[in-house]
């Protein structure tokens, strides 16, 4: 290097230094040649023909460690809905031992008329329903085992078969011919009516669905023990409901009964819901890693998560999105009917658009997110319908059919251990019978829910992972919704979406 710069010093004007100048000026800049050479006074320092390149910069790689520990949130959910299920229930477990110390009261009680009441509640109340207990539970296992078996069978079946059932509960309670029976034989007959339309209305539906349902629930096989928390809510929901039963037959030895028993039935209800969504979080934990990190984690440590550190997003998701997805429901049926009076359809309108606005922040979807990054049950419903607005999945997701299903199917529990235990009732004790067939639908219904929570919660990963994979791979999610997005941007696609207004409305007068 030192001589190479004597040399360059030692040269005569003339061309020759004329042609290590042009060679200096092609130099990069950050070549020694540039530099003062031997601290003369002459310097080499050209102006450059061409300005040269900026800097290439490098952008840092992304933050993983954010990302992984963001999935390991350590932080609670929901704390104040936490906290007011734990008052809920400490306030339910105290009622329904006091409650069950009445009833066994009642029957050592010196007096032989309220030991008679007793005995008759206890022979002809208690037997049929701890018997819809327990077929319900033997329902819920035989459904959740049928529908990662047979999934595109169990589709067809269900929507039918819950038409058959409820339309036959419904006319075995007109027949025996009381008013009671009567009353809730004719809202039987009804429900079987609109499922029986709703059925022939989502078959262009089912299809898709029932791609969707078998792709998503591949990943199951992977996690040999992901139903065992399933399994652990049913036995847990089956000895509450047996107490619950209890409770309600001591209830009649109380001050009230109706509002007692209406208090129970509440109770009953948001406990139930608890349950399933406790299961819809761990299984959601479980496969959200598998597709969003290819992981497979412990069933066991997310079961642990889901009744710690995510049960306030679940108690406050079971207190207000089934009541959010039915007034939708209602909404959006209001604006399939046809009618003179432009008014009454406005409002109609006008409310199936507040119903959407609340929809977005509070919904079954946001469950995914709660199980995998740790956020509160609002921010999650807001931070996944964002994201199916921004992958266009809006109208796919609002005709997926699953969640449908799952509660048909519950429907479908709900009219059996009726039927059941209706006719049993009835040939003992006559007076009794509309009492324990709402109760034994109301059982089976929420048994089967609980055990639904499988296979919804793996289609909902399979939706919301989808919507956050910036390049979906075609071995985890295969090319169902990308070949549906193609089909509806081409017009070459309907998913039946529900009409927002009438279309007189929108035609010119």
């Amino acid at each position: 290097m030192e001589r190479d710069g004597g040399d360059l010093e030692r040269a005569d004007p003339g061309p020759v230094g004329d042609f290590h100048t042009n060679v200096m000026e092609r130099l990069n800049p950050s070549n020694p040649l540039r530099l003062v050479i031997n601290g003369g006074s002459r310097v080499v320092t050209p102006t450059p023909r061409h300005p040269p390149p900026p800097p290439i910069s490098t952008p840092p790689p992304p933050p993983q460690h954010q990302s992984v520990a963001t999935l390991n949130s350590a932080g609670y959910t929901n704390k104040i809905s936490l906290f007011v299920f734990s008052l809920h229930m400490a306030a339910a477990i105290g009622l329904v031992c006091f409650l069950v110390y009445r009833a066994v009261d009642g029957l050592i009680d010196a007096r032989d008329k309220t030991r008679r009441r007793e005995e008759r509640v206890l022979r002809h109340f208690l037997p049929q329903v701890e018997a819809a207990s327990l077929l319900s539970i033997t329902l819920a296992f035989l459904w959740q085992k049928a529908f990662r078996m047979w999934p595109r069978f169990m589709i067809h079946l269900i929507l039918w078969a819950s038409f058959a059932m409820s339309l036959s509960a419904g006319i075995l309670l007109i027949c025996f011919q009381t008013p009671s029976t009567d009353g809730v034989g004719v809202c039987l007959i009804a429900f079987a009516v609109g499922n029986g339309l709703y059925a022939c209305w989502v078959t262009r539906r089912i299809g898709f669905s029932t791609k969707v349902l078998i792709k998503s629930l591949e990943p199951v096989a992977k996690f040999p023990d992901l139903n065992h928390p399933t399994y652990w809510m049913l036995v847990a929901g089956f000895f509450w409901m047996s107490l619950w039963i209890m409770a309600v037959i001591g209830a009649l030895n109380f001050y009230f009964p109706p509002l007692i028993i209406f208090g129970l039935v509440l109770s009953l209800m948001w406990t139930a819901e608890v349950m399933r969504n406790v299961a819809n979080l761990t299984v959601s934990r479980v496969i959200a890693l598998y597709y969003l990190r290819g992981m497979q984690s412990s069933t066991n440590s997310c079961f642990q998560r889901a009744l710690s550190r995510n049960l306030g997003s679940a108690c406050l998701g079971s207190l207000f999105v089934p009541a959010i997805e039915a007034l939708r429901i209602l909404a959006r049926g209001l604006n399939l009917l046809e009618g003179e009076d432009e008014f009454m359809f406005s409002c109609a309108h006008c409310c199936l658009n507040v119903m959407n606005s609340i929809f977005s922040y509070g919904n079954s979807w946001a469950f995914v997110q709660i199980a995998s990054y740790g956020k509160g049950f609002v921010k999650a419903s807001q931070d996944t319908w964002e994201l199916f607005k921004i992958r266009k999945m809006e109208p796919i997701v609002d005709s997926d059919i699953t969640s449908s299903i799952c509660f048909l199917t519950g429907v479908c529990s709900g009219s059996i251990c009726l039927i059941a235990v209706a006719a049993w009732t009835f040939a003992v004790h006559k007076g009794f019978t509309a009492t324990i067939s709402m109760l034994s639908f109301f059982v089976g219904y929420l048994m089967t829910r609980i055990a639904m929570a499988l296979p919804h919660a793996c289609v909902s990963c399979y939706y919301v992972c989808y919507s956050e994979a910036d390049n979906p791979d075609a071995r985890l999610y295969g090319k169902i919704i990308q070949d549906r997005l193609s089909l509806i941007e081409a017009g070459r696609d309907v998913v039946a979406p529900t009409p927002r207004i009438p279309r007189r409305f929108a035609q010119p007068s």
